[in-house]
């Protein structure tokens, strides 16, 4: 695709302020990091991105730059085609899709697919190899479920729901439209309950159900446990990492993002728009506001204020943490300074 037709088919979008060509108009046979890019592939970089010094010797063909003099005049000068755009990442994924569109299967039951005279699947759904859909549960149109995903009795499944290879949906799992569960994921398994008793651990049944509004994506590996009544429910548009963990009667707000390894106990509620940064654990029944951000490993053991941004364990405003952190190297020679002060007063 040349170039110039692959940015006049991004302006139906946000990529739309203004774009400029020098040079050639290449035609593109892919997409690569600055670093990696060849004459045929195109690249991006970011208002302020440190990789600058990168551009001057990149390989790309084209590049989607910011509205930023010294990046446009580098491209300019080396005599590289490029877009000037106000969000280049944005741009750059819209241009993936069209440079490496995706080969839908096409609508068909595989022979090998266990799919109970009781369940209703859609029209236009592909059902791979080794698939099992258990009694009265329910696939939507234009679903595509791949090689040996297992979905139990009673499971809803909206339009358009892409399931990878071997995700499990365990009863009552309820998916809107255009969910994506990845390899290995599993929904609506039982929540982690069990009441102490003189005799050991007595189990709670957990007879819930586990709901994805529309529009979420769960990565590999990662499990979203049923509680023992009501549901848990993972708002509309939330993106979850791989390996991730959401305890019984979680609820989240929409647009919420989940880095891998997050670990969410039984009963936490997530606002509209949260972002978890890789490791961080919510302990039970937590509340985090909307818009709030806790950045790696920290613990949220309480509440988060909306548009709070956090660090450490526990977790405490970011601002203090820094400050705080700056302080740990010193505190051996903080401790020494003490005790000869402590020293000199007695004496």
């Amino acid at each position: 695709m040349r170039f110039s037709t692959l940015i006049k088919d991004l302006q139906t979008g946000e990529a739309e302020l203004r774009w400029s060509q020098c040079g050639a108009d290449p035609i593109l046979a892919g997409a690569a990091s600055l670093e990696q890019a060849k004459g045929d592939q195109l690249s991006f970089l970011e208002k302020g991105n440190a990789l600058i010094a990168a551009l001057t010797e990149t390989g790309a063909g084209a590049l989607l730059l910011p509205d930023q003099p010294d990046l446009i005049q580098c491209a300019s000068e080396r005599g590289i085609a490029f877009a000037v755009l106000a969000n280049p990442r944005l741009a750059f994924a819209e241009a993936l899709e069209r440079l490496h569109p995706r080969l839908r299967p096409l609508a068909e039951i595989h022979p090998s697919a266990v799919v109970d005279e009781r369940a209703v699947v859609g029209p236009g759904t592909f059902i791979a190899p080794r698939v099992c859909i258990g009694a009265s549960s329910r696939i939507g149109a234009n679903c595509i479920v791949h090689p040996g995903v297992v979905i139990y009795d009673d499971v809803e499944v909206g339009e358009g729901c892409e399931l990878h290879a071997n995700a499990v949906l365990h009863p009552g799992s309820r998916l809107g439209r255009g969910c994506v569960v990845n390899s290995n994921a599993v929904i609506g398994s039982e929540g982690f309950g069990f009441v102490p008793t003189p005799r050991g651990w007595r189990k709670m049944p957990q007879t819930g159900q586990v709901v994805l509004e529309d529009g979420v994506e769960v990565g590999c590996g990662s499990t979203i446990d049923r509680p023992s009544v009501g549901e848990t429910r993972i708002g509309a548009g939330s993106k979850i990492d791989n390996l991730v963990q959401i305890g019984h009667g979680v609820t989240t707000g929409r647009g919420c993002a989940l880095a891998s390894q997050v670990g969410i106990a039984g009963g936490a509620k997530l606002g509209h728009g949260v972002i978890l940064a890789g490791q961080v654990g919510v302990a039970n029944r937590a509340v985090v506001g909307d818009g709030a951000i806790a950045s790696s490993k920290s613990g949220i053991h309480g509440e988060v204020a909306p548009g709070e941004v956090v660090s450490g364990y526990p977790a405490i405003p970011n601002r203090l943490w820094l400050r705080c952190s700056a302080a740990f190297s010193k505190l051996p020679e903080m401790a020494k300074t003490l005790r000869e002060m402590k020293r000199d007063i007695s004496q």
